[in-house]
């Protein structure tokens, strides 16, 4: 439990402060009513008490009491199959409890981010998007057409109902954003990945990771005040991510996060909440701080309790020999109120009866390798590679090279060529210039993206022995209980896994071929968690080279020494990590910009100065403009504005930086022409002659 006044996690009663009324789904077996309730302005609640949840007889969650809150973040972690996402789907009011309540306040408007969202079939991406605009949709419309009936009217009374009615409108209009959640669907749409052209592709033709993409910009832009993100990193690039974060941050809500990027648990997230599985289902524990913290406080805990479970163990023990031994005699008194004082504590749950469980990891180990393992021997070298596909370049000019021993990241958004890069250094594809040299003496070990080395209808067993034939079929289904294939699991056909369990039987099949250099593209992908520490715990234990393509940044941190990045047209060569190129890039921006404002400064204050020397220019010039003029400046001012418009969803704004601060304030310049325009326009038709 989290501390705090309130039960936040484990079992508990949720108790409403000062006795307020709060909107419930009550389960107790044959359903859940929804009742009335008041809405707590200071801070609105979620609240879980002695949830349970079955499927088909099968306990997912027990006795679960939880509470979160807006204003914090939230990362829900554990293993998969443990009941996250049926967490989620509870608060959502998707599924009902079994028996228990979930409890929200009133008017706390909840946004749901499933792994496979959907979109509203035979529209435009933008169009779907912008669907969380509605409402103001809805009030554009109408002053569309409320302008359009004032231009016709030649009724001078009619004209002033028209313009008061026109008025009302807009000023409902900017209550809720008016013209500027064009410019909020562009930032979404380009902070996502997608470029300006992609608005007008329909739904049916988006792969399913833009899909993922669109129903996330979606939702946030819906301004949901506590949100449910199930995997929201999922089809991001490495900017994605960064974007996502940011928004996070600047999120006014709260959010509960279901990721297995760890990177950005550790950013965003204030409180996480552990879910695990015991004999009874599904159970919560929470833990101050972000994954990290998490993590220490796991690792302490479980050792305490270990502890803990060992010394009453050894009194129990002690308790029950000293009984036996004197259960008969003059002490028999003394040994049944011994009994009676040690039944009392193990019921009050004073004494650990249960070892305590911990989930089974992955043993992963790699052979050592006895080739091309020396520090000073080159494994791979490429000088200046350039890749093109028709008229996009991929990258020019690149040279880089691996030693034994070291380890090289490649990492940048989508499209820029890492995957290809990679496949260059292997042979597997040509490059357009430059030369590869890779070293003949070693063995390399090639992990793709995609599962192109197992065969659909062999069985787990069957590929083990199709690597190595001198396994007998006990060997290999020993070898897979190492990688939680486990019983009958080892006779599952390849189309019958997950993409966890490919990926555990790629990995099982790479180490058993011994390489020297590893060579992993993505490897992270459809790992949980506890596989992606086993296999960063082997990896750090691995003597020879290591090359990895990886948007999975916290693994990046604990893997390379050597990090290569590669952004649209360029590339960056750094000696560090991950975190270690964001600190120098942050400091390297932030040095920029205070150049660039000293450089402003003197600029400004002359500029300033001179205005103050002028005349003082007259109210509007434009109302001066003939008429004609005045409504092709209009005309001229609403093209220009549209372009702009449109710009807010190309990507390349968001990567240069202080573009979107100079997009931004050429957006409120030219809204704000066009608005002064529209008022004289406006007082114009006010004062014709009816």
């Amino acid at each position: 439990m989290c501390p705090g006044s309130a039960p936040q996690c484990g079992a508990g009663v949720a108790v409403s402060p000062g006795g307020g009324r709060w909107a419930v789904w009550q389960g107790v077996s044959a359903g859940a009513t929804r009742l009335p309730s008041r809405y707590d302005e200071d801070m609105g609640s979620i609240r879980l008490s002695h949830v349970t949840k079955q499927f088909g007889g099968q306990l997912v969650l027990h006795d679960v009491s939880l509470e979160l809150h807006t204003g914090e973040i939230v990362a829900l972690v554990g293993a998969n199959g443990v009941g996250k996402t049926t967490l989620f789907r509870l608060i959502a009011g998707e599924l009902e409890p079994d028996i228990g309540t979930v409890t929200i306040s009133k008017g706390l408007e909840i946004g749901y981010l499933p792994q496979e969202p959907t979109l509203q079939a035979g529209t435009t991406l933008r169009a779907a998007v912008a669907a969380a605009f509605a409402d103001r949709l809805e009030l554009e419309q109408k002053l569309q057409e409320l302008a359009r009936r004032i231009a016709e009217e030649h009724d001078r009374p009619r004209i002033g109902e028209l313009l008061a009615q026109y008025d009302r409108v807009r000023a409902r209009f900017e209550a809720v954003g008016g013209y500027a959640f064009e410019q909020r669907l562009g930032e979404v749409l380009g902070g996502l990945g997608f470029s300006p052209t992609d608005g007008d592709l329909p739904v049916e033709a988006l792969s399913g990771g833009q899909k993922s993409r669109a129903a996330l910009a979606r939702l946030l832009l819906q301004e949901r005040q506590f949100l449910l993100l199930d995997e929201p990193t999922n089809h991001l690039d490495i900017d994605g991510v960064r974007w996502l974060e940011k928004f996070l941050a600047g999120h006014h809500g709260g959010a509960a996060i279901i990721s297995h990027d760890r990177y950005l648990l550790d950013r965003v997230a204030q409180r996480t909440i552990e879910l695990t599985i015991g004999p009874n289902g599904g159970r919560v524990e929470c833990y101050p701080g972000n994954y990290s913290d998490y993590v220490r406080a796991r690792d302490l805990q479980t050792l305490t309790r270990q502890r803990q479970y060992e010394q009453d163990q050894a009194r129990i023990a002690k308790e029950r020999e000293y009984a036996a031994r004197y259960v008969v005699g003059p002490r028999s008194r003394q040994v049944q109120g011994r009994l009676r004082r040690l039944a009392r504590e193990i019921e009050a749950g004073e004494l650990v009866e249960e070892k305590p469980r911990t989930p089974k990891p992955m043993r992963i180990r790699f052979v050592e390798p006895v080739r091309g393992t020396h520090a000073a021997q080159p494994i791979v070298r490429a000088s200046d590679l350039a890749k093109r596909y028709g008229e996009k370049v991929l990258f020019h000019g690149l040279s880089v090279e691996v030693f034994g021993g070291q380890r090289l990241g490649i990492t940048g958004p989508n499209g820029t060529g890492k995957t290809t890069l990679l496949r260059i250094l292997l042979g597997q594809v040509a490059a357009d210039a430059g030369t590869v040299w890779r070293s003949p003496t070693v063995r390399i070990g090639y992990f793709a993206q995609e599962p192109e080395e197992l065969a659909a209808d062999r069985t787990v067993v069957q590929e083990i022995l199709a690597v190595r034939g001198d396994f007998l079929e006990r060997d290999a289904r020993h070898y897979a209980a190492r990688f939680l294939f486990m019983g009958d699991d080892v006779f599952k056909r390849v189309g019958q896994l997950s993409g966890g369990e490919q990926s555990r039987l790629r990995l099982m099949k790479l180490i058993l071929t011994a390489p020297d250099v590893l060579v992993f593209d993505e490897p992270t992908n459809h790992l949980d968690i506890p596989s992606r520490e086993a296999l960063e715990a082997a990896l750090a234990d691995f003597p020879g080279a290591v090359l990895v393509v990886s948007h999975d940044r916290y693994f990046l941190d604990r893997i390379v020494q050597k990090l290569l990045v590669l952004r649209p047209g360029t590339h960056r060569l750094h000696p560090g990590n991950y975190s270690s190129y964001i600190a120098q890039v942050e400091q390297e921006e932030a040095a920029r910009q205070t150049e660039q404002q000293t450089r402003r400064t003197p600029a400004r204050v002359g500029k300033v100065a001179a205005r103050a020397k002028q005349p003082r220019p007259p109210a509007s010039p434009l109302a001066r403009l003939p008429l004609e003029e005045l409504e092709r400046y209009i005309a001229e001012r609403e093209e220009r504005l549209a372009a702009v418009q449109q710009r807010f969803g190309d990507p390349a704004v968001y990567r240069e930086r202080g573009a979107l601060d100079r997009l931004r304030a050429e957006f409120e310049t030219l809204r704000a022409e066009l608005d002064t325009a529209m008022a004289v326009w406006l007082d114009r038709a006010d004062q014709s002659p009816s």
